[in-house]
């Protein structure tokens, strides 16, 4: 029989080293011996992606084409270097599995279905489009036309893509300085929530779009237009997520610091914007899905350069295919920022559960 202390030395012992583990190897603890059946459904599942690119890749060589087609090899080559950086990523992981750190591996695994859901999409896009025409062309051009397009044009696309962000983050930065103060403000003192909340509620139900022809006739220019229409929704999502998230503060954090001695500006800076931050966060987020339809609305209808000033040029010249890259270029761009926000979040929110070591 172990005595009850030595049992009780050791239990704590147990608990200080697992206190000392990272989340990750926890899980590595907790992680059950995979059965033979599990081992090859994972391979088969990390081959996939692979498999599937090579599908696209014959469809696109073997199958006849429907239409002319001219430089075929751009979308071959492509898919080619697709095919080639997730083999390189699937690699990585495999390296760093073999030496303990396994969280490349797990998110090469969790993505790929994902990847191969992409290359499957290609080769029906290009069935639809090159090998049929059920899609109709020029309308909707296939993938190999759009890729063309994009080479040919790609030094007045990073023009424009350079004046969409500077248009997008200068809107935006305005409307979540300001969002953030008034937000704030609002809910903390009732006093001034008293006169702002009106405004909020007038403002607030009005589309982005509405605005656009009133503000493309009164401003003094087109871009400095374009920048308030975004800073107007950029505004209106994070006044509300500060206000409600300043709001939802218990009342008895306030009081506990009173009785410590805090001041006002501690009270607003060390009490309310901490406990508030996952609502203001999230009208961040939200303020820049509302920044990005204002800014092609915007792009549109006024401004003179950008990404969607390029789409409409474009599509006025009946160049669906400069359209279509235009298209793509916008949709990676919005996915690159919001990862980054989401990143952030992640980091100050890091609190929530709890910090990795």
């Amino acid at each position: 029989m172990v005595p009850e202390n030595q049992r009780q030395n050791s239990q704590a012992v147990d608990a200080a080293q697992l206190g000392n583990l990272t989340r990750s190897q926890l899980k590595k603890l907790e992680t059950k011996e995979k059965t033979a059946w599990q081992k090859t459904l994972e391979a088969i599942t990390l081959a996939l992606p692979v498999i599937c690119g090579i599908v696209a890749i014959l469809e696109y060589i073997i199958l006849p084409n429907y239409s002319r087609n001219y430089n075929p090899y751009a979308y071959f080559y492509v898919m080619g270097a697709f095919i080639a950086a997730y083999i390189v990523y699937l690699t990585v992981g495999i390296i760093r599995k073999s030496k303990g750190n396994t969280s490349v591996y797990e998110k090469v695994h969790y993505r790929a279905p994902l990847f191969s859901a992409l290359f499957l999409f290609f080769a029906l896009y290009d069935y639809l489009t090159l090998k049929t025409g059920t899609l109709t062309q020029p309308f909707v051009p296939c993938m190999n036309f759009i890729i063309n397009a994009f080479l040919k044009d790609y030094m007045m696309l990073l023009d424009c893509t350079l004046n969409t962000l500077k248009l997008l983050f200068i809107g935006y930065g305005i409307g979540v300085s300001l969002g953030l103060v008034t937000g704030i403000s609002c809910g903390y003192s009732n006093k001034f929530r008293y006169w702002v909340d009106p405004i909020i509620k007038f403002l607030g139900p009005i589309p982005t779009s509405t605005w656009v022809p009133v503000t493309m006739v009164i401003a003094s220019s087109l871009f400095g237009g374009a920048v308030f229409i975004i800073a107007l929704g950029s505004w209106f999502a994070v006044t509300v997520a500060s206000m409600t998230g300043i709001s939802n503060v218990d009342k008895d954090f306030f009081e506990a610091a009173r009785t410590l001695g805090a001041t006002e500006r501690q009270l607003v800076f060390r009490v309310a914007i901490p406990h508030a931050m996952p609502s203001i966060l999230q009208g961040c987020t939200q303020a820049m899905s509302s920044s990005c339809v204002a800014l092609m609305i915007a792009e549109m209808l006024g401004v003179k350069s950008g990404l969607g000033w390029y789409m409409t040029w474009q599509a006025g010249w009946a160049s669906y295919d400069k359209m279509f890259a235009a298209l793509f270029v916008i949709c990676f761009i919005f996915t690159v920022v919001t990862k980054v926000l989401e990143r952030v979040k992640r980091h100050v929110l890091r609190w929530q559960n709890g910090v990795e070591k």
